[in-house]
C-alpha cells in the first residue's frame, strides 16, 4: 500500500517519454535560449494514485491578496505604456500592443491583474518570455499550481507543457473530428481545488496557420443574462465541483477510481472588482447542494447553455506565434477549437496561479449594475 501523502509535498520529476515526437522549431529555439535542454523535455511529476494523496496536496489554507485589488483603477502605468489598446468585444477580451510581459513593473503587473479582472481575458502578441519568466509572473499573481498529472518544463515546476501531439500519444486514443477530446469542450480549470485557479497564462510559441482558435465566455455577463428573480434564487447556493482525473479510494478500492470533489459557491464574487459571476461549467460542476439531482440537472443545463450559446458574451482569439493569453478562471469558461485536426504543429506552456477560497457576498453588484448599464 502506498504511503499517505502529506500536504504540499512534491515528488521529484521524472523524464517523460516523447514517443519519438520532434519538438516544433520555435519551441526548441525558445527552450534552448532559456537554457533548457530540448533532449530532456518534458518531465512530469510522479502521478498520485490515491484519492487521499490528492486531497492532501495544497490542503492548508493560503492567504491570497489579489494584485488587482491594490491597482490604480485608471491603470495609467500599464495603458499609457501600450502603443494600442483594443477591446475585442463589448463585454470580454482586450488586446494590448507594444508591451512585453517579462518587462512589466510591479505597478504594471497590479494593473494588468485588474484589467484581467475587469475584461476577463487579455491578449498580447509577439512576446519574448522564457518559461522561467512566465513562472515568475504567475507567482506574482498567486500560488503557482504544480499539476500532478501533466508534463512540465524541466527545472521549472508549475510550467505545464501544452503539446497536443504528446497529449494524444499519452492518452492512448487519437483525437478525431467527431471526438476532438478534452480541451475542446467548455470548461474552467481546477475548480476542485480548495482555493481554485485565478489567472492562467498560456503562451503559444507554435500555432497552426489555419484554425486552432480559443474561445472564452464571461461569467459576469452570464450572471447578468439571468432574470433578477432567478439571480436571487441562485445567490447563496452552493455546488459540488469535481476534478478532471480520477483516483483510487484506498478505503474502498473495489468501488473504482473516484473524482476529487469540493463544495463552492455557485455565484462567486471577484475580490478585485467586487462583481458577481456565475461559476459553473458543464465539464466539472456535479450538482447543486440541497436540490434533488433531477432539479439540479435541469437548472445546471440551463446555466451551461447561458455560457455556451450567447455569442455576445464570448470572445474568439486567433493565435499567432509567441502570443500570450491571460484569463481569470474565477469569471470565465474557455474552449479550444480543434478544427485544424492535428494537421499542423502546436506547442505552448501554461502557468496557473491559484487564488482565494471562493466566496459570495449578497451585497455585491453584478457587472452591469456596477457600471450603470441597463438590463
Amino acid at each position: 500500500m502506498a504511503p499517505t501523502a502529506t500536504a504540499d509535498v512534491e515528488s521529484p520529476p521524472t523524464p517523460s517519454p516523447s514517443y519519438g515526437l520532434t519538438l516544433p522549431a520555435n519551441a526548441a529555439k525558445r527552450l534552448a535560449s532559456a537554457g533548457i535542454d530540448p533532449q530532456a523535455y518534458p518531465t512530469r511529476p510522479q502521478k498520485p494514485e490515491y484519492l487521499d494523496q490528492v486531497y492532501a496536496i495544497r490542503s492548508e489554507y493560503r492567504e491570497h491578496i489579489d494584485p488587482g485589488s491594490r491597482a490604480d483603477p485608471s491603470k495609467r502605468a500599464l495603458l499609457s505604456a501600450a502603443t494600442k489598446v483594443v477591446h475585442l468585444t463589448a463585454h470580454i477580451g482586450t488586446e494590448l500592443h507594444g508591451l512585453q510581459l517579462a518587462q512589466l513593473s510591479d505597478q504594471q503587473k497590479d494593473e494588468l491583474a485588474l484589467l484581467i479582472a475587469e475584461r476577463s481575458v487579455v491578449f498580447l502578441r509577439d512576446q519574448d518570455i522564457s518559461p522561467q519568466q512566465q513562472r515568475a509572473l504567475g507567482a506574482y499573481f498567486g500560488t503557482v499550481e504544480v499539476h500532478p498529472q501533466v508534463p512540465q518544463v524541466p527545472g521549472v515546476p508549475g510550467v505545464t507543457v501544452m503539446w497536443p501531439d504528446l497529449q494524444i500519444k499519452e492518452g492512448g486514443r487519437p483525437a478525431s473530428f467527431r471526438q476532438p477530446g478534452g480541451a475542446a469542450r467548455w470548461h474552467t480549470d481546477l475548480v476542485h481545488e480548495a482555493q481554485p485557479a485565478g489567472v492562467t497564462h498560456l503562451h503559444n510559441d507554435t500555432v497552426p496557420e489555419t484554425g486552432g482558435d480559443t474561445l472564452w465566455s464571461s461569467g459576469y455577463s452570464a450572471y447578468d443574462k439571468l432574470s433578477p428573480d432567478f439571480r436571487k434564487f441562485l445567490d447563496g447556493k452552493r455546488a459540488i465541483y469535481r476534478s478532471a482525473h480520477r483516483y483510487v479510494d484506498r478505503d474502498d478500492p473495489a468501488a473504482g477510481p473516484k473524482f476529487v470533489e469540493r463544495e463552492h459557491p455557485l455565484v462567486r464574487v471577484h475580490p478585485a472588482t467586487g462583481w458577481k459571476s456565475l461559476w459553473v461549467n458543464r465539464a466539472m460542476t456535479v450538482r447543486i447542494v440541497g436540490l434533488d439531482q433531477a432539479e439540479s440537472d435541469m437548472i445546471l443545463n440551463y446555466l451551461y447553455d447561458v455560457y455556451e450559446r450567447n455569442v455576445d458574451i464570448q470572445v474568439r482569439f486567433k493565435w499567432s506565434p509567441r502570443a500570450s493569453a491571460l484569463w481569470d478562471n474565477r469569471i470565465t469558461q474557455h474552449i479550444a477549437s480543434w478544427d485544424y485536426e492535428g494537421n499542423e504543429p502546436r506547442h505552448g506552456t501554461r502557468v496557473t496561479s491559484l487564488a482565494e477560497k471562493p466566496f459570495f457576498d449578497a451585497e455585491a453588484p453584478s457587472r452591469r449594475e456596477a457600471l450603470g448599464l441597463d438590463n
